[in-house]
């Protein structure tokens, strides 16, 4: 190759390096991108869009593809809520509950969780049961929370599940009933739950083998109904 043909190719590889950093900066930016997709949600969600206001309710509890802010996830939560849509009622409830983007009020997030539970959204349902299991903001009574945690066992939460389980063991809220005991803390378990797995080891320490297999075998039913 002559000094004139390897002058020729080092200018070219240059014009190709600067037509490259021409077109880079006329391209948009990954957060110019992200932001248009913000502000065109929002123009839907303004506009009465529910699945637009649940998804900038959701990006911005997350910070996905814009800045975590707990204020704005609050306020499209509420809006979503106050139309009835049981999934936001529980979450500005859950907002409420810790104090998210709002002042923190228990009596607040237990009447968005109770609207959402005669829904029968299984999360509301469970953290009314943790409610009045722990007794945070209202009277503690096991009874009601044997009720929001079956509910919410019934329709497959896990950790309800574990807890309604837990309850049954104890004699807490219901009649002492180790079987039935075993039976959700095994369905729970058996979904790959630690704490429940962990659980279910120690609730078999006070059974005889056939209380096991029994409570097992119910679990198994369960287990099986529900995956039809």
């Amino acid at each position: 190759m002559t000094a004139h043909g390897a002058m020729r190719n080092a200018w070219t590889a240059s014009a190709v390096c600067v037509v490259l950093m021409a077109v880079a900066l006329l391209m948009p930016s990954p957060a110019a991108c992200a932001q248009s997709g913000i502000n065109a949600l929002t123009r839907r969600a303004e506009s009465g869009d529910l699945q637009a206001m649940r998804e900038l309710a959701n990006a911005y509890y997350l910070g996905r593809g814009v800045l975590q802010d707990y204020p704005q996830a609050a306020r499209w939560y509420l809006k979503l809520a106050q139309r009835g849509d049981a999934r936001a009622q529980t979450s500005i409830g859950l907002m409420y509950a810790r104090g998210l983007g709002v002042k923190q009020d228990v009596a607040e997030a237990r009447k968005w969780w109770q609207l959402a539970a005669v829904q029968n959204d299984p999360g509301a349902q469970f953290d009314l049961g943790l409610l009045y299991a722990q007794g945070r903001g209202v009277p503690q009574n096991d009874a009601l929370a044997a009720k929001w945690f079956r509910e919410a066992a019934q329709r497959g939460h896990v950790d309800a599940q574990h807890n309604l389980g837990m309850l049954y063991f104890q004699g807490r809220g219901v009649a002492r009933d180790p079987v039935t005991a075993y039976m959700w803390v095994d369905i729970a378990a058996q979904s790959g739950d630690r704490l429940a797995q962990q659980s279910l080891a120690r609730i078999a320490q006070h059974m005889t083998t056939g209380e096991i297999a029994q409570g097992h075998s119910r679990a198994q039913h369960w287990i099986d109904d529900h995956n039809h």
